[in-house]
């Protein structure tokens, strides 16, 4: 998540610059699902973490289909929905923030390269992660619920990598263990706090784009419910393959350490106790 959230980053500047240099009218489309895994968050930290000029009073936005009722079932929610996109993307217009510093480039670049090689260490590297994902999650059953729009995978002889966004985020999901999410962060964080904290500080402090991902990162791991997913494991899981689940677990409860460390917090949403409040509130009865 943390490399290609980088990516597309990039990306967007070098489209902006090449429609600038060629005098082209350059309108970003994004896809919004519900989660952070498929593109989800709350609107107005997504839009101020665009790059600068990407949004130049216009903007289309695609909300996936699970979200359309919650965003636009009912009048009043979809006149507000409407409001808060409008007034996100006048703020982007109007007051772009700055193009990130070249020490922090350079920082996030490197941070990017530990995130993806963390992340393939595991999804690709270690030679459990298969048999443990499809017996833990229901990702078999998901596809062959008539749920979306495409089938499940792009190769229907394809292994994990061929899987869609839905099969892949929601099975990870059912489990509670939101592992596309942050897979691979904390060895990004840990590098950055070995290699460079003032400059780490400074990101969180000053650019928007990092901030809100930390935001982002830090309610993924606060959705998450470990309990859940070891009683999952035990009921599900072989007994040879419960290693991995408790090195998982703890990869997430080390990224939770982090999250408070670099944010300065004793605890996940010290600085936002709407959100703790919500979330105490919702977990038990999910």
């Amino acid at each position: 998540k943390f490399a290609a959230t980088w990516a597309q980053y990039k990306s967007q500047e070098r489209l902006v610059q090449l429609a600038d240099k060629h005098e082209v009218d350059l309108v970003l489309f994004h896809g919004r699902g519900g989660t952070v895994g498929r593109g989800g968050g709350p609107v107005e930290k997504a839009m101020a973490s665009q790059p600068p000029g990407s949004v130049k009073g216009k903007i289309r936005v695609t909300e996936q289909g699970e979200m359309i009722r919650y965003k636009f079932g009912l009048p009043k929610i979809a006149f507000s929905s409407l409001s808060t996109y409008m007034v996100a993307t006048l703020r982007a217009t109007l007051e772009p923030h700055e193009a990130p510093q070249a020490q922090w480039r350079d920082l996030i670049e490197r941070m990017a390269q530990a995130s993806l090689e963390g992340y393939r260490r595991v999804v690709q590297g270690h030679p459990q992660f298969v048999p443990y994902f499809r017996s833990l999650t229901p990702e078999q059953e998901l596809g062959l619920l008539a749920l979306g729009s495409r089938p499940a995978k792009r190769k229907s002889t394809g292994g994990v990598e061929s899987l869609r966004a839905i099969p892949w985020v929601f099975a990870w999901m059912q489990v509670r263990l939101n592992l596309p999410a942050w897979l691979g962060t904390r060895q990004a964080l840990e590098f950055a706090l070995k290699e460079s904290p003032t400059t780490l500080n400074d990101m969180v402090d000053n650019w928007p784009f990092f901030s809100s991902f930390l935001d982002l990162l830090e309610m993924v791991i606060g959705k998450a419910d470990t309990p859940i997913a070891a009683y999952y494991e035990k009921q599900l899981v072989p007994q040879e393959l419960h290693p991995l689940g408790q090195e998982l677990r703890a990869d997430l409860g080390a990224l939770e350490v982090l999250i408070n460390r670099i944010k300065k917090q004793d605890e996940l949403f010290d600085s936002d106790p709407v959100l703790r409040q919500t979330l105490s509130v919702r977990k038990p009865y999910i």
